[in-house]
């Protein structure tokens, strides 16, 4: 009786990953390389990768928010003053406002950033602004978030892949948007909550 030998390997329908499910969402395609040479490419691509990370990171400094910090009130005025020559009528002084209160709501989870770069213009921060980065709010998609890439720290806003991978987004098309690879030390520090520009 002959034996029947059961037909193994070669394509099967359906089987492996479906096209468009992997990380980036995309088709995969083969590269062939010599076995020796696995180590090194994995090299290059590791040091491609954090290269890209050190040029976009934005941040020049990080300074923790000073508890004891005097508290300067500056008058308010009660009407909005138009971006011309100022009226009498709007001499009235309302309140006297702290900026400490306004900008800053929890002191103890809050810190400053200064931007380098143009990145973010159209989000409204822009070179060498002071942006307030409060880190105990939890951060949610849309949000503008201090974000640490390899110890790269960058400003950019949240948002994510089609398979639930996050991507951190520039606010100028000159940039391109980060994707978070595999490998990658990716870290939420905080929410962006306001920003301070100095003229002179």
């Amino acid at each position: 009786m002959k034996k029947i030998v059961p037909i193994r390997g070669g394509k099967r329908p359906g089987a492996g990953r479906k096209s468009g499910t992997g990380k980036f969402g995309e088709k995969t395609t083969l590269l062939r390389v010599p076995e020796s040479q696995t180590a090194v490419i994995s090299n290059i691509l590791e040091a491609y990768a954090k290269r890209k990370i050190q040029e976009i990171s934005n941040v020049v400094s990080i300074d923790l928010v000073n508890q004891a910090m005097t508290k300067t009130k500056i008058p308010l005025f009660e009407h909005k003053v138009p971006a011309g020559l100022p009226s009498q009528a709007d001499d009235h002084v309302e309140k006297r406002m702290d900026l400490n209160d306004y900008l800053i709501r929890e002191a103890d989870t809050t810190f400053f950033v200064r931007i380098k770069g143009n990145s973010m213009d159209n989000a409204g921060i822009h070179d060498d602004d002071v942006v307030i980065v409060d880190r105990s709010q939890e951060a949610s998609i849309g949000d503008i978030v201090l974000a640490s890439l390899d110890g790269e720290f960058t400003v950019k806003t949240l948002a994510k892949n089609k398979n639930g991978s996050p991507r951190l987004l520039p606010a100028n098309e000159a940039f391109s948007p980060i994707e978070v690879i595999e490998g990658v030390q990716f870290q939420i520090w905080g929410v962006v909550t306001g920003a301070v520009r100095k003229f002179k």
